[in-house]
């Protein structure tokens, strides 16, 4: 009997204090993930450091990409919580610009384990597609944040493109010791400023379905107007 109550306790480590099993999970994830590869984190190892058992852990997340997305959606909430009234009158590209230094700053605390998982997308492919449609979709959250359209065709495209953007200036941050980050903002300014350019360009190529249209529409109603003089 008394060994079987050493087992319970050894399976159920104190971790966490009094925060949900989720955070304690994801939590846990993300220091193991600071610590080696994604592809060498086991379950029993993340429900150890976190403190819950297999059971708790398989009734909260189904993968650890799925561990992930939440880790993901709890930056986009910190940066959403944190936004400025005062940029509100600033050109997009300012708010932007604000939004994602939130963004890097909320990702701080996790630079180790960020920098191991961009390592590890430069060797597997099939990881390095599922977590650019996890960025697309903080990206769009990003972008509505910073008040710019990032509904429909259009918006899913402006999403991409500020993904594989951001990516970009990740690598610069994870290097960047700078307390005042520096080279990070200059490669952000950078890169929103071609993003600014793609964005504009995309614009115009979205105007051209429309265009079209109404040269359609004006030339069928010149071969109506010839027809009627016709038959007059």
């Amino acid at each position: 009997m008394a060994r079987k109550s050493r087992r319970k306790a050894a399976a159920r480590p104190a971790a966490g204090g009094d925060k949900p099993a989720r955070e304690r999970i994801v939590d846990a994830f993300m220091a193991l993930l600071a610590e080696k590869r994604i592809e060498e984190i086991g379950f029993a190892e993340i429900a150890q450091r976190a403190g819950v058992s297999l059971a708790e852990l398989r009734d909260a997340f189904g993968s650890t990409l799925a561990i992930l997305a939440a880790f993901m959606k709890g930056v986009d909430r910190a940066v959403l919580a944190g936004g400025d009234a005062d940029m509100a009158e600033e050109p997009p590209r300012e708010r932007l610009f604000d939004v994602l230094m939130r963004r890097l700053e909320t990702l701080a605390p996790h630079k180790a384990a960020v920098r191991s998982l961009m390592r590890s997308t430069t060797r597997n492919p099939g990881l390095a597609f599922a977590l650019n449609g996890l960025a697309v979709r903080s990206q769009q959250w990003m972008l509505t944040a910073a008040d710019i359209g990032a509904a429909g065709p259009r918006g899913m495209l402006r999403a991409q493109g500020l993904a594989v953007m951001f990516a970009q200036v990740l690598r610069t941050w994870i290097d960047d010791d700078d307390p005042g980050l520096a080279r990070t903002m200059a490669a952000l300014d950078r890169a929103l400023a071609r993003g600014q350019r793609w964005s504009g360009l995309l614009d115009d190529l979205c105007r051209l379905p429309a265009r079209a249209c109404r040269l359609r529409e004006r030339r069928r109603r010149a071969d109506d107007a010839g027809d009627e003089t016709v038959a007059a």
